[in-house]
């Protein structure tokens, strides 16, 4: 099994959806995430990616092993698996002729740990990062200035509580990100149709603070101009 395709533009790709599963999962289980980012957005490559190793849960794969991880151990697991994991996204991303702010990241559980701890790499990778069910390693130092970033949690979800969502979007608010946040009622560990709706929702109505703030630094030049 390897990546999954779920849509190939017929002309040059505009956009690049990449959607990374949970741990002990395979990317059939996002395709139906992948299907409806795929009729919203036609002119869009999206792409559901395998994990790059055989789960410790003896089924599906895995961005790291989660067998005996703790608070203290998690960052440095995900810190070993990050190298492999930007080396995919710039791949697809030279595949598809598409760029980072062109770029959108997608992850459930612990694919979702992987795209926001992506954020603080050194690399620029995506200028929307989606986080279903997930959470920091550890909270970031700096937001990444060309990165919005969109969480969706479960209030019910008794894999990884709601809280981390709630506790990450408060800081990365006081830290000046671009940030949205939302929790649905009565949600576990899980993507259905209320959680897709959401995505696509924040996907097609947030407008990123970067370009907002570039239309009002627009505006004020050309009041200036006009002077």
């Amino acid at each position: 099994m390897t990546d999954i395709v779920v849509q190939q533009p017929a002309g040059a790709a505009k956009q690049l959806f990449l959607l990374h599963h949970g741990v002990g999962a395979t990317p059939q289980g996002l395709l139906p995430l992948g299907r409806r980012l795929a009729a919203e957005s036609p002119e869009a490559l999206v792409v559901s990616v395998q994990g790059p190793e055989a789960s410790d849960l003896d089924q599906g794969y895995q961005w790291f092993s989660v067998i005996g991880i703790t608070e203290e151990t998690r960052p440095e697991r995900v810190a070993a698996a990050m190298p492999a994991f930007v080396k995919v996204v710039q791949d697809w991303q030279a595949r598809a002729g598409v760029s980072p702010e062109a770029t959108a990241l997608v992850g459930f559980s612990q694919g979702a740990i992987m795209c926001l701890e992506s954020t603080q790499h050194n690399d620029f990778l995506a200028g929307r990062v989606v986080a279903l069910s997930g959470r920091f390693a550890q909270l970031p130092l700096a937001p990444h200035a060309h990165t919005t970033l969109h969480m969706v949690h479960g209030k019910v979800d008794t894999v990884i509580h709601y809280g981390y969502t709630v506790t990450a979007a408060e800081h990365l608010v006081s830290l000046g990100a671009d940030v949205t946040a939302d929790v649905i009622p009565f949600l576990g560990h899980e993507v259905n149709d209320a959680v897709v709706d959401t995505v696509i929702e924040r996907l097609l109505g947030h407008l990123p603070k970067r370009h907002w703030a570039a239309a009002q630094q627009a505006a004020v030049e050309d009041d200036a101009a006009e002077d």
